[in-house]
């Protein structure tokens, strides 16, 4: 069985074809600029790599002007002679879509109707730079692949076993019930792969363990997983909240945004645009969202790009520590996404910051980019891992259960 994982953003689609009986990726790529100038599609086949810009299509004068235009060249690279690899489109058994938003209504993935379109579509309120991504993806894959099963896997989803007390704001009730204002998480996909993973690893049950998941990265979140589900997650009605981000401020003050508008003579919407693309680490050290550029500032004496890399791995410690919490103990804390994966320095700071946990960084085990370990001291109460995250893999388990 050969299953196509899709993940749409405005103007992207990343995919990879999955072999579902090695569960082994044997085509990928990415498609930028979607119905922008510079359009380009990059396809890997193994170790060989092919790039495709619109002016060099592959056959019959395609443009990548829409995501039906994207999703037809993909399968036109997956099927084609001389960089395909497959024959023809009936080898793929289903679409897995990463969705980003299933409000409520969704505690697990589903396989596509009318039904779901319906509500897709009226998640994308709460989710309005995603979900109309996503629906428009999946809508093509409908078009193209009329009799292929799809199906939508949320990132929300996991995130629906959080108790009540988790998941509500203390603001009037009725904009609960209404308005559907509530803590929703996110990343879910991540959070839920890995925790598998360190339990695996650990040779354990995961339904007995507590574990906290830092998926770290320009996007992060922390998650407290207790006995297989998620009980909190620092991400909230968007993915705004929480950690310290690249470009995302996190967690602050809800009444700076009422003293913002005041004082600077900003609109609700400019105020939204600056904690979102103009905060975070980029906002704290104004050299860069990216950590790489950051670090190599503050090795340099850079004190304000010091200054981003404290408060980011501050939050973290603190998030780890409200999770501990939460869930009355934890048994292992895993480390995940790019940052996670591939920075030993962010790993050992937070390991070190929260060393009365009971766990300690094994330096030695933790001088490692992206290959899933224990990094934590053989006598540590706590076991700390790396655990790359694998999100497209983990759509194609969930996608091959439903069909």
């Amino acid at each position: 069985m050969k299953i196509l994982v899709l993940n749409c953003g405005s103007s992207s689609l990343k995919y990879q074809l999955i072999d579902m009986t090695n569960q082994q990726a044997i085509a990928n790529g990415l498609v930028e600029r979607i119905g922008l100038p510079g359009a380009i599609l990059t396809h890997r086949k193994g170790a060989d790599k092919f790039v495709i810009d619109h002016e060099k299509q592959l056959a019959n004068g395609l443009v990548i002007t829409d995501h039906k235009t994207a999703v037809a060249l993909v399968i036109k690279a997956l099927t084609c002679d001389k960089i395909g690899i497959i024959t023809s489109m009936d080898e793929i058994s289903a679409v897995g879509h990463r969705v980003v938003h299933g409000g409520e209504k969704y505690a697990s993935s589903v396989i596509i109707n009318a039904d779901v379109m319906k509500v897709l579509n009226e998640c994308s309120k709460l989710a309005p730079l995603h979900n109309p991504a996503n629906i428009t993806g999946i809508m093509a894959c409908q078009e193209l692949m009329p009799t292929t099963p799809m199906v939508a896997v949320f990132d929300t989803a996991f995130h629906q076993t959080m108790p009540v007390e988790a998941y509500i704001y203390s603001l009037p009730y009725e904009i609960y019930t209404e308005h559907k204002v509530r803590r929703y998480g996110f990343h879910g996909t991540s959070h839920k792969y890995v925790a598998n993973e360190a339990a695996k690893l650990l040779g354990k049950n995961l339904n007995e363990l507590k574990i906290i998941t830092c998926h770290l990265g320009n996007g992060a979140s922390v998650a407290a997983i207790k006995h297989g589900k998620s009980v909190d997650t620092s991400m909230g009605f968007t993915p705004l909240a929480g950690l310290t981000m690249g470009t995302r401020c996190g967690d602050i003050d809800p009444s700076i945004i009422a003293y913002l508008a005041h004082e600077m003579d900003l609109s609700v919407d400019e105020i939204d645009n600056m904690m979102n693309k103009k905060s975070g680490v980029l906002g704290l050290s104004g050299i860069s969202s990216d950590f790489r550029d950051i670090e190599t500032a503050a090795e340099q004496g850079n004190q304000r790009a010091q200054l981003a890399l404290d408060v980011f791995t501050y939050h973290v410690k603190k998030y780890i520590g409200a999770y501990a919490a939460a869930m009355n103990g934890v048994d292992a804390i895993v480390f995940t996404a790019g940052l996670g994966e591939n920075d030993k320095v962010t790993r050992a700071n937070v390991i070190e910051g929260i060393s009365f946990l009971g766990v300690n960084i094994d330096a030695e085990k933790n001088n490692v980019r992206g290959q899933a370990r224990i990094i934590s001291t053989n006598d540590s109460k706590v076991t700390a891992l790396l655990i790359p995250t694998n999100e497209e893999l983990m759509i194609a388990q969930e996608t091959q259960e439903l069909i």
